[in-house]
C-alpha cells in the first residue's frame, strides 16, 4: 500500500494546512507545478479556495485539467477538496457560468439564501454542520466515511456555492443548511471530493485524511 500523495498546486491555494494534515496521516506529500507528475502517481488530491472561475481558469492554463481528467479514467485514488469537488461537474453558476473539468455529471448552484420556511438565512454558509446521509440512503462502509457508519460527524465549511450531482447514487453525504439538503461529500468508484475541508475538521476531517491515504 502506497502512502504517496500528490498534491496540485496551481496557484489558488494556501496548500500548507492541507500538507499537514496528510503527513501526519501518514503521506509522504509531494507539491507539483508540473502536470507531468500525475502521470505515475498513486493518488492525487485537488484543492481548491476561492471562487470558481479563477480556480478553473488557472487548473486548465496550467495543464493540469486534462492531467487531472486522464487520472480520473484510471483505477488510483482522486480526491478533491471544497472547490477542488466543484470543478470536477461540468459547469458552475458562480458569477457567470463556467465550464468545469467535466468528469462528473451535474453543475454548481449557489447555496439558497432562503430557509425552506422562508426566512433569510447567511451565504456563504460557514462554521461545523453535520454529516448525514443521502436520502438514497447510501451507506458509509468501505468508503471514506467508513469510521462514522453509527453517527453524524460535525465537519467545517466555508461555500457559497455547491455541486448538485445528476445521478444521486454518487452522493456520499448531505448536510442540511437551513432546511435544505446540500451535498456534502461524493463517492464514485477511484474518485472522492468533500465540500467540507477536512484539513480544517479536526480528528474528524484527520480521520478521513487518513482513510484516503490508505486505500
Amino acid at each position: 500500500m502506497s502512502k504517496k500523495i500528490v498534491l496540485i498546486d496551481y496557484g489558488m491555494c494556501n496548500l500548507l494546512n492541507v500538507v499537514r494534515a496528510f503527513e501526519h496521516c501518514g503521506a509522504e506529500v509531494h507539491v507539483t507545478e508540473d502536470p507531468k507528475d500525475l502521470l505515475h502517481a498513486d493518488k492525487v488530491v485537488v484543492p481548491g479556495v476561492g471562487s470558481f472561475s479563477e480556480c478553473i481558469r488557472e487548473i486548465e492554463s496550467r495543464g493540469f485539467g486534462e492531467a487531472v481528467r486522464l487520472f480520473s479514467e484510471t483505477d488510483r485514488p482522486l480526491l478533491g477538496i471544497c472547490v477542488g469537488m466543484q470543478m470536477f461537474f461540468e459547469s458552475s453558476e458562480e458569477f457567470g457560468l463556467h465550464a468545469g473539468l467535466g468528469i462528473l455529471n451535474g453543475h454548481v448552484r449557489a447555496v439558497p439564501g432562503i430557509t425552506t420556511e422562508g426566512e433569510p438565512q447567511r451565504v456563504p454558509h460557514i462554521g461545523w454542520s453535520h454529516l448525514t446521509r443521502p436520502e438514497t440512503g447510501r451507506e458509509w462502509g468501505g468508503t471514506l466515511l467508513d469510521d462514522f457508519q453509527q453517527h453524524q460527524p460535525a465537519v467545517y465549511f466555508v461555500h457559497s456555492f455547491a455541486a448538485v450531482p445528476a445521478d444521486d447514487t454518487m452522493r456520499l453525504a448531505d448536510t442540511v443548511y437551513g432546511g435544505h439538503r446540500i451535498c456534502a461529500a461524493i463517492q464514485k468508484n477511484n474518485l472522492m471530493a468533500t465540500q467540507f475541508h477536512p484539513e480544517r475538521s479536526g480528528p474528524i476531517g484527520l480521520a478521513i485524511a487518513k482513510r484516503f491515504v490508505n486505500l
